[in-house]
């Protein structure tokens, strides 16, 4: 099933949690709507599920309006971060509820019901647990169950609210990749709310970065980790070093040292913003007269095959820390230790100029 999202807006008192919306889905496609807490990313899933209602916009499932179609009505599953299930029921029956609340008209017999749970517990490899209650499993088993209950009535279209936000790392990676390999069998249309930018350029085959109650970029977890199209998408996704300066001809100028910026060939002395993931920095021992930008190690950490630097500027804002990875074995190989002074250029950097509406803190 298809979705179309158009011109939402939604203010809850004189906040505005969603300004003006709009976004399509294709049938069958996973896609993960990414951004901080406050962004709008939930309201905007609960207003798909017409568990909220939009001031305004409309909400279409394969053309059809669907905007006051009551949520019964919309064949849609819900996954909530912290599992909803029954505590007083078995996990069979869990599974098994929405099916026993049809309208008896529509209600399977019996045969089918039980049928369908084995089914799902077999589909998310817990079928051994039917007869255990929520309170005798792990929360990654308890999530699995949740979307097995999910599955159970036929969604045309999958929602899910930070499904693994309660979990531990470890189990949240499994339960990505899971989710993923569960998605290619389904194709299922499905929704998932994240503030996890690891888990949505992981899972998802689109996604939607939100701030401030509107849409910022969307494209495949490759086009916005390599081309973001604003400094709160550079700054939101991964680690980021921003460094403040001037944009003139070309050419972005920190202090005594400058970087590349061809896209700003016409800018004359222009405030501007550029940011350097930590893997793109270059570090070099100190010495006299070399390019870049003279550093302190203030902290070296290394882990299993890449050491992190934070390094102080010599002459840098007051508290600015520069953060720098670089494989293990090239940092033994330069000797470095805590204390040292190196240098720092970049492989690369993208250069935005500053605005008014740039968020003061982007990183």
């Amino acid at each position: 099933m298809s979705i179309e999202i158009r011109n939402i807006r939604k203010s809850f008192g004189q906040f505005h949690a969603l300004n003006d919306v709009s976004l399509n889905i294709e049938s069958g496609e996973l896609v993960a709507l990414l951004g901080p807490s406050g962004c709008g990313k939930t309201t905007l899933l609960r207003i798909i599920a017409g568990l909220e209602g939009a001031d305004s916009g409309g909400i279409f499932f394969d053309s059809a309006d669907t905007t006051d179609v009551h949520v019964r009505d919309r064949k849609v599953g819900f996954v909530f971060q912290h599992y909803a299930l029954f505590r007083h029921m078995t996990v069979f029956e869990n599974v098994a509820f929405g099916l026993r609340v049809k309208p008896a008209g529509q209600r399977p017999t019996e045969a089918v019901i039980k049928a369908r749970v084995h089914e799902l517990l077999n589909l998310v490899q817990l079928d051994w647990l039917a007869d255990r209650y929520p309170s005798q499993l792990s929360g990654g088993q308890r999530q699995r169950i949740a979307l097995a209950r999910a599955l159970a009535v036929a969604p045309k279209v999958l929602l899910l609210d930070e499904p693994f936000g309660a979990l531990d790392a470890k189990v949240r990676k499994q339960l990505r990749r899971w989710l993923r390999r569960l998605h290619d069998e389904l194709h299922v249309t499905s929704i998932f709310v994240t503030h996890d930018q690891e888990e949505a350029l992981e899972v998802a085959d689109r996604v939607v970065v939100m701030n401030r109650g509107q849409i910022e970029q969307i494209g495949t977890p490759q086009q916005v980790w390599e081309h973001p199209a604003s400094p709160f998408v550079y700054g939101f996704l991964g680690d980021v070093n921003l460094f403040r300066g001037r944009a003139h001809n070309g050419q972005l100028h920190l202090g005594d040292w400058s970087i590349d910026a061809p896209e700003h060939t016409s800018s004359l002395a222009a405030d501007a913003l550029a940011f350097v993931r930590p893997s793109d920095l270059v570090v070099t021992r100190h010495a006299a007269g070399a390019p870049g930008l003279a550093t302190r190690i203030d902290r070296a950490l290394v882990v299993g095959s890449f050491a992190r630097l934070e390094l102080i500027p010599q002459n840098g804002p007051v508290g600015q820390i520069i953060e720098a990875h670089l494989p293990a074995d090239e940092y033994r190989a330069l000797g470095l230790k805590e204390g040292d002074s190196v240098l720092v250029s970049p492989r690369k950097a993208r250069v935005f100029l500053e605005t008014a509406e740039d968020p003061a803190a982007l990183i």
